[in-house]
């Protein structure tokens, strides 16, 4: 490892070429936070300069750099850039925004020093003349926003490259556009020069144009650490970047694969890797406390089912390594992209539900039930190869197993227990769909067991789910379920239309004192509700009005009590009486769930625990449960 310290100058003055590798992030610098403090620090030096002073060097930081051999006669010489691209890109912007400002002010005699440090010489002596010509290459995601404007020559051709971004005046747009970072970098430095050259109060333009190019070229300093051949350049960029708040798990895993990805890092980039530069990828997801961009969850969930290995997200770049590692099928740069590829469509169905595939189905159907404990199971049954009916069967097993124990209050914290070890099972043992069910109906215990068809009819008719154990969400999604489900094939629309601006309702509502008497007719208050569910808790009797008040009151939250209507009617009738609320449900609902309400004329608990036993009937074969 050698270690120099060299002005900007003196950086690109050789015929070199320094390139982003494939696996770094986007350039990311910006005016607030980079452009504007470097410019200040131009300006000083260049300030000291116009009174006859000689500047400290102000010093940039460092870059680290990795020689590349070169094969043959042709070509330049290659540095790849493992730590510092930001540092080198920004100047080449500043570069380029001084030779546009010595060509407006007609203050040519410095050009050919600036554009040495942008253009290799002798084009006819290199292998790809459109590449090696730039003394600096950037990662393929700044690629042509980079050469657009590099290449520009003047503002005007700006502008017509990159119309989107100004305004009718020819000014660069402030608001309402993202622009181009190469574009914007260039146009700020190029303003801040302008903006400083033409103030003559003191020294006119063709003495500030000298002190402003010397402070460029002569006054920044880097220091460039250049490994050798026994330096390791992957430990290298991990100890440089590991620590760091900005850095992702997944920005050291692309360093990893295309470290190793040799001559052939082009094409894996391109058909292999550049996918998971899409914005699905790094949408930040959330779970629980922890918020990570999508494309960690799914290397995260790849592999598990690829392992059957728990990996923690806090530690996912050493399970990573600790996956490939331990598999000599995935040490080249190509099976580890094909390995993630493999998962990558599976994934990107289960989590945004689109598509008619098994696991397309299913991850619109657990959407709501926070079910990323059984990804990893569900990634690998979807990239195996069992046939689509019985990867469909093993995840209407799963939606069962996650819609009972919620139905009946059971506990979801053993998940990621119950799911590894299932994942495991298949993974060894290579259990069909049969096998699966067997595995998951031989669960016990109160954390683990997949809830009977009695427990399950139990809790439906009786346990408390909303308000209580289920939210609106789930709630709406079971109903969705439920109302395909008592759909036949004469039913004018087999499908089921869009239920978002449909409420979860209380046919007997929660709030039913007012327009609901008891069934011999007395009156109530909410104070008498109030008192009467006290005194359940505490009084060893009650008398019978008490004990009518209570059941009703039970009977509010659960299934056979529910159903779903369209939010404008559920307002106008709300708390109402039954009456009102069957009428209203004649002339607007036409749900399956809703239309025997409106066959009948009295509802009170004998009804709705009747409703709620024909609702089960359809549960029962929609979720269905353990094999016995």
């Amino acid at each position: 490892m050698d270690s120099r310290t060299f002005t900007v100058q003196q950086i690109y003055q050789d015929r070199r070429q320094y390139r982003v590798p494939f696996y770094q992030r986007a350039y990311v610098w910006n005016r607030e936070e980079q452009w504007g403090p470097l410019w200040e620090d131009i300006q000083d030096k260049a300030e000291i300069r116009l009174q006859g002073g000689k500047p400290v060097p102000h010093f940039m930081g460092a870059v680290v750099l990795e020689p590349q051999k070169k094969i043959g006669l042709l070509g330049v010489e290659r540095h790849h850039i493992i730590d510092g691209q930001q540092r080198l890109t920004t100047m080449q912007y500043v570069f380029t925004a001084l030779c546009l400002v010595l060509s407006e002010l007609n203050q040519k005699a410095l050009l050919p020093l600036v554009e040495s440090c942008l253009i290799n010489s002798n084009p006819e002596t290199m292998e790809d003349r459109e590449v090696e010509r730039f003394k600096l290459w950037p990662t393929f995601r700044d690629r042509h926003q980079f050469v657009s404007a590099m290449t520009a020559g003047d503002i005007e051709k700006l502008k017509e490259r990159f119309p989107e971004s100004f305004t009718r005046t020819g000014t660069l747009k402030k608001v309402g556009v993202d622009h181009p970072p190469a574009l914007e970098a260039i146009c700020f430095f190029r303003e801040a020069m302008l903006t400083w050259l033409r103030d003559e109060t003191e020294t006119p333009v063709a003495l500030r144009v000298p002190a402003l190019a010397a402070a460029i070229l002569t006054d920044l300093a880097i220091v460039c650490i250049s490994l050798g051949e026994d330096d390791d350049a992957q430990v290298i960029f991990e100890t440089l970047n590991g620590r760091g708040a900005e850095l992702h798990a997944t920005d050291l895993i692309r360093n990893f694969i295309f470290m190793r990805a040799g001559t052939d890092a082009d094409e894996l980039y391109s058909t292999l890797w550049s996918q998971f530069e899409a914005p699905l990828w790094s949408e930040q997801q959330k779970r629980g406390r922890l918020n990570r961009p999508r494309l960690e969850w799914f290397v995260q969930t790849a592999v598990q089912a690829e392992t059957g290995d728990e990996i923690d997200i806090g530690r996912l770049y050493a399970g990573y390594r600790r996956c490939v590692d331990d598999k000599d099928a995935l040490r080249s740069a190509k099976a580890q992209l094909e390995f993630l590829n493999r998962y990558a469509a599976h994934y990107k169905a289960l989590v945004t539900g689109s598509g008619a595939s098994p696991i397309a189905e299913f991850g619109r159907r657990v959407a709501v039930w926070d079910a990323s404990p059984t990804h990893p199971l569900a990634l690998n049954v979807a990239a195996g190869s069992l046939s689509p009916d019985d990867q469909g069967s093993i995840f209407d097993a799963i939606e069962s197993y996650l819609v009972r124990r919620a139905v009946c209050g059971l506990s979801r914290k053993n998940y990621n227990k119950v799911f590894a070890q299932q994942l495991k099972k298949l993974i060894e043992g290579g259990a069909d769909a049969k096998g699966f069910r067997k595995y998951l109906s031989e669960l016990s215990g109160e954390a683990s067991r997949w809830p009977s068809n009695d427990e399950f009819r139990k809790q439906w008719l009786s346990g408390a789910v909303f308000p209580g154990r289920l939210d609106a969400a789930k709630l709406r999604t079971m109903f969705h379920r439920l109302e395909t489900a008592m759909r036949t094939l004469k039913t004018e629309e087999r499908v089921v239309l869009s239920l978002d601006d449909l409420d979860i309702d209380h046919i007997l509502p929660q709030s039913w004192a007012t327009h609901w008497a008891l069934d011999d007719g007395q009156s109530v208050t909410s104070q008498n509700i109030s008192d009467a569910v006290l005194l359940s808790y505490t009084a060893t009797e009650m008398n019978e009005k008490n004990k009518a008040i209570v059941r009703r009151q039970a009977a509010v939250p659960v299934f056979g009590n529910l159903t779903m209507i369209h939010y404008g009617v559920n307002r106008s009738v709300q708390n109402r009486e039954f009456e009102v609320k069957r009428k209203a449900l004649f002339e607007h609902s036409n749900l399956q769930l809703n239309r025997s309400l409106t066959a009948i004329d009295h509802w009170d608990e004998a009804t709705i625990q009747q409703r709620g036993e024909a609702l089960f009937e359809h549960a029962l074969k929609t979720w269905g449960g353990p094999s016995v």
